[in-house]
């Protein structure tokens, strides 16, 4: 009976060493995605997200609206200074109506109201300042809309002393000037509106949502990651002994474990030195200690088979008989 024990004991021992000849011999790696980052140029807040995270998503497909109360404010702004320039061009070249001058006396009064609370605000700033109650940068946004509000009522007292006095040729080559200034500070605002739009910039899968609405993205920030769909591949570990058998642009056959072992046709894309050995992805790297490891990267010959694989899985290189 102890000699049957001895028997069972060494056989299981024999075959678990068999079992890790197996496991050692075999050339494993992981199934890899080249992921990808959506961001934002300008800071604004998510109005709304339009995708959901495992979702397909198409190139140009929008993914986020956000909202940019500043660039609206701007677009407003912009296009009354265009909508005035245009009326200044026209008047300087048709003369003033008495409709266009009382327009114009108003708007110089609305640009002396404007200038008034400027320069109250400038000097209530520059009080603060001397306490040292505000920062240097929040006076020097008040005193630049100080200057601007000033140069606009000067502007407009110019323009009603002009029309007075009937426009000249250079006069009315000045209001084309400031016409199409104001048509390129509308075209500016117009760009910057469609950023509040965040397109897909290629067919990718949606990972990782990483804001909610109502919350602030700052430019820059990735507010969509993901995979490319395209870019499915497969990495592997190799010691130096077996590169001879990985040649770039060789013809690989690997086989998915969890797929109940089904095949796909790859070829070698790249063959290049481990930087780390953190980074090995074989399971059971099989090298001696001296010996350099090379990452190989293998891509699918046809990419729709790869397409729903599930990234970090296991694969295993098909050995040749």
């Amino acid at each position: 009976m102890k000699n049957l024990t001895y028997s069972i004991a060494f056989l299981i021992l024999l075959q678990s060493c068999s079992n890790e000849q197996k496991k050692q011999s075999k050339i494993e790696g992981k199934i890899e995605r080249d992921q990808i980052a959506v961001t934002t140029k300008i800071p604004g807040k998510i109005q709304k997200v339009l995708v959901e995270e495992g979702q397909f998503v198409q190139k140009g497909d929008t993914l986020v609206i956000l909202e940019l109360p500043e660039v609206d404010a701007k677009s407003m702004q912009a296009q009354g200074a265009l909508d005035a320039a245009q009326a200044q061009y026209e008047m300087a070249v048709k003369g003033a109506t008495d409709g266009q001058m009382k327009q114009l006396h108003a708007k110089v009064n609305g640009l002396k109201e404007q200038y008034d609370f400027a320069q109250k605000s400038l000097n209530r700033m520059n009080n603060l300042l001397k306490d040292s109650l505000i920062a240097q940068q929040k006076y020097d946004e008040v005193y630049a809309k100080y200057q601007g509000a000033k140069n606009q009522y000067l502007a407009a007292q110019a323009e009603l002393a002009d029309v007075q006095h009937g426009a000249r040729v250079e006069q009315q080559r000045m209001a084309l000037g400031q016409k199409e200034r104001a048509m390129g500070a509308v075209s500016e605002v117009n760009v910057a509106a469609k950023e509040r739009y965040i397109i897909a910039p290629q067919d990718m899968s949606i990972e990782n949502i990483n804001l909610k609405t109502g919350e602030l993205a700052l430019a820059g920030y990735s507010l969509v990651s993901g995979y490319i769909t395209d870019g499915t591949y497969f990495r592997v570990t190799i010691p130096e002994s077996k590169v001879k058998d990985f040649q770039k642009g060789s013809q690989k056959t690997i086989v998915i474990p969890y797929l109940d072992n089904k095949e796909v046709l790859t070829t070698i894309e790249t063959v290049k030195p481990l930087t780390a050995y953190a980074n090995i992805s074989t399971a059971y790297p099989d090298f001696e200690e001296q010996e350099t490891m090379f990452e190989v990267r293998l891509k699918p010959k046809n990419d729709s088979e790869a397409k729903e694989l599930l990234t970090k899985a296991t694969f295993l290189i098909k050995q040749d008989k």
